[in-house]
């Protein structure tokens, strides 16, 4: 394995310093640092050395949908965002609540080589609400699944989400919500409001997920288990799951990129790539969920990546597909919205972005701080150019970004994963 010396990054929770990575490991910090002959050099004057990021929330469609994305093409995009580790929601074809499906998945990921890929599990069977799936089956597995999720689709049930909760805590396990009163979004297509009422789309409330947070809230509470909420969206959410922290129950929350930046207007346009589950909010929302994130009241960034194919987003709003891409834009888009609006520092975004969700996916070689004895799990990243985004040169097989034609700030130049470099020079390494 070749070694490696960044030399003049500066270190999130640091300063400007080299770093020595061999066999998969950071060995040095500091300046004037001793080489092994071979050793490759990385100028990284200027750029920001973070942690490899980490997604708890990445639809990677494989097995079932590889028209939208495979595991092999969504972990190029993850490595082309700075991400050494993703963990993949279950709702494939057919749907992750085996043992046999997640150590499909997680085997994927290992032999694809860009980022490591830890499997979600299905709460339910199917998804489809009625029994619990074989959790402790795949806890056992070789993927060691500690997160559950129906995603997609809410545990409505409560009774069901009580038993789920009851059963992953004899393991530690997370289950992770997608919190949607389904009665109350029947038919919804955008977020319920004045415009809704303007355009013709019929709305999606926001009760509809803080209803469900409040309740699992309360579940959590009389169980004493974890709770992960998905994509947060509403500030009336923000303030339940602030209000649950508070009195120190183990609930985390996530806010996708998308959320932290696009407003509920969009939506004007009838164009589809701006159809997400949860459903872009109003400027007041946006600025909640800002707030969360930076007092910890939100605990991570998830990009809730959500790829699909040309027919699925080329056509009318009410028949297309609901979701977008996030993987290769999302630290550029929290640069935007909460670096250069002074709300968050960078070692604060290593915490939201690294440290937290690895922590919370119970995951070790992941979220460690750059340190020597730490896997290498290194990304360099330039604060200061500026792109456009265009989704051809997007490394995944679907191009439904909504920030197409954004100007957004901030570039990945390299990412390393346990010390090979799978970006360099802001393009994929094979």
């Amino acid at each position: 394995m070749t070694a490696y010396l960044i030399t003049g990054a500066s270190v999130v929770g640091g300063e400007v310093a080299d770093l020595l990575i061999d066999n998969g490991e950071i060995v040095a910090v500091g300046t004037n640092l001793e080489t092994p002959a071979g050793t490759t050099t990385v100028d990284a004057q200027g750029l920001i050395a973070l942690p490899g990021l980490v997604d708890l929330h990445t639809h990677l469609r494989e097995p079932g949908r590889e028209d939208a994305e495979t595991v092999l093409t969504g972990t190029r995009a993850a490595a082309k965002g700075g991400f050494t580790a993703v963990f993949a929601m279950a709702n494939t074809d057919p749907v992750a609540d085996t043992a046999g499906v997640v150590e499909q998945v997680w085997r994927l990921g290992r032999d694809a080589g860009y980022a490591d890929v830890f499997p979600i599990g299905a709460v339910t069977v199917g998804r489809k609400g009625m029994q619990l799936a074989e959790l402790g089956a795949m806890a056992d597995s070789a993927a060691r699944v500690r997160v559950f999720s129906d995603d997609g689709d809410c545990v409505w049930d409560a009774a069901l989400m009580r038993r789920a909760l009851e059963y992953v805590k004899a393991f530690d396990g997370v289950i992770a919500q997608h919190a949607q009163e389904p009665r109350l979004t029947q038919g919804a297509q955008m977020n319920e409001g004045a415009l809704s009422g303007v355009l013709g789309l019929t709305g999606w409330p926001s009760v509809a997920e803080e209803a469900i947070i409040a309740r699992d809230i309360l579940l959590n509470a009389h169980v004493g288990s974890k709770l992960h909420i998905c994509h947060l969206s509403t500030r009336g959410s923000v303030e339940i799951v602030r209000a649950a922290k508070r009195r120190g129950l183990e609930v985390t929350a996530e806010v996708t990129p998308h959320h932290l930046l696009l407003t509920e207007d969009l939506a004007a346009s009838y164009n589809p790539v701006y159809k997400v589950n949860p459903p872009l909010r109003t400027k007041d929302d946006v600025e909640a969920v800002r707030e969360g994130l930076a007092d910890g009241t939100i605990d991570i960034v998830a990009t809730d990546h959500a790829p699909h194919p040309v027919e699925d987003k080329d056509c009318e709003w009410s028949a297309a597909a609901f979701g977008m891409t996030g993987l290769e834009t999302a630290l550029s888009v929290v640069q935007h919205s909460m670096i250069d609006t002074k709300l968050l520092t960078w070692a604060e975004v290593a915490d939201r972005m690294s440290y937290r969700p690895a922590s919370i996916g119970q995951i070790s070689d992941h979220g460690r701080p750059l340190e020597t004895g730490a896997p290498a799990n290194v990304v360099l990243y330039d604060p200061r150019v500026e792109r456009t985004v265009v989704p051809d040169e997007s490394v995944s097989l679907s191009r439904n970004t909504p920030f197409e034609g954004m100007t957004l700030p901030g570039k990945v130049v390299a990412t390393f994963l346990r010390g090979v470099p799978v970006v360099l020079d802001g393009e994929l390494t094979r």
